[in-house]
């Protein structure tokens, strides 16, 4: 019976809330003057969007995932489906609408930087609804992630989840985490509905942070009491304050050449939360993606023997396979989260796109 438990909770699927795009685009050799005529090194269609984006890393490294946001019918939706098929993500939650267009951004990735510019062309789809998430069977997900968009909405749905857990067994709970991107002031109140909240550097700074660190202990009391709050901070890595109070910090690791930045928060926030997900299974990593050794005092990452069946082992720390029982609130394995996110991020830097991470 235990077993059979045990194998339940590895099925139940992390699903991810938000935006998906049609993301154009174009590699240039340098940022173009205004007014002027250039050329592009590349350019390319690729499905975007955080939380879609965050299905994709989460799929990569072998998460089996799902997302939920709106699409409307035609040619970019059509694109956009076939890559989460591709990846094999589940859209049985997209919220089809019966009219408008799906969001498009041109984006300009500076081939010497690595810098990339995005104008967004926000079509104004209507976002999926309390109503939309009342279809979702919550037994079937382990942890939901939301991407801070639609205030009302989100906090009912936020409210169902809570209902939902307080109901539970302690080991068939969902887990919620929500990231909170852009500064708009209807958005605030979702950091207190998360038990893991991503803050981005642009929202930090609007409320005169000028480093993680001091957001975190700034903005701590906009959390709920038990709930982990996290910053990244581009060159300068990344840090959370746990439910402890405990401040810990992750270096970033940049990449030999700065390629493509474009994703990299998205890719921090999936890796951590695969990292906190996978960490709080008793049975520890097994079938979680890459072949990982988080030895100390480095992060070695290489490629997985088989094509499936691969575990995540961590010698030397907390994590070590099937006889694992980290717990998610742990100082340690929070910092273990908080430092893979980073290496992943720093991968995904390094790269066009996002297959080569693990």
């Amino acid at each position: 019976m235990a077993a059979a438990a045990g194998g339940a909770a590895e099925k139940r699927r992390i699903m991810c809330v938000g935006l998906v795009c049609l993301d154009i685009i174009s590699v240039v050799e340098t940022f173009p003057a205004e007014d002027s005529d250039t050329r592009c090194l590349s350019q390319r269609w690729q499905r975007g969007g955080n939380a879609s984006n965050s299905c994709t890393v989460l799929a990569l490294l072998g998460a089996p995932c799902a997302f939920m946001g709106s699409l409307a019918p035609g040619p970019a939706a059509d694109f956009i489906t076939a890559d989460f098929q591709r990846r094999g993500v589940d859209t049985a939650h997209v919220a089809w609408q019966p009219r408008g267009e799906v969001p498009c951004a041109c984006c300009l990735v500076n081939a010497a930087s690595g810098s990339r510019t995005i104008v967004l062309h926000d079509t104004k789809l209507p976002d999926v609804t309390a109503r939309d998430f009342e279809r979702v069977d919550l037994s079937q997900y382990r942890w939901i992630h939301f991407e801070a968009r639609n205030a009302a909405e989100q906090g009912a749905m936020l409210e169902r989840l809570e209902r939902y857990n307080r109901a539970a067994a302690p080991e068939r709970r969902v887990r919620v985490s929500v990231e909170l991107e852009k500064p708009r002031e209807e958005l605030l109140p979702l950091m207190g509905r998360g038990q893991v909240v991503f803050i981005s550097k642009d929202l930090a700074r609007h409320f005169g942070y000028q480093s993680a660190p001091e957001a975190l202990r700034g903005l701590r009391g906009r959390i709920q009491p038990g709930a982990t709050l996290i910053c990244a901070w581009a060159e300068e890595g990344a840090d959370a304050l746990g439910p402890d109070g405990q401040l810990v910090h992750s270096d970033a690791f940049p990449p030999e050449t700065l390629v493509d930045t474009l994703g990299a928060g998205d890719t921090f926030n999936a890796a951590v939360i695969f990292a906190l997900a996978e960490g709080g299974h008793r049975r520890g990593m097994a079938a979680a993606g890459p072949r990982l050794s988080l030895a100390r005092p480095r992060f070695s990452l290489a490629r997985p023997q088989h094509s499936h069946g691969s575990v995540w082992h961590c010698h030397g720390s907390v994590w070590h396979g099937r006889s694992s029982s980290l717990a998610p609130s742990a100082g340690r394995s929070l910092k273990d989260a908080l430092t893979f996110g980073c290496r992943i991020a720093g991968r995904k830097c390094g790269i066009q796109g996002f297959d080569g991470i693990v």
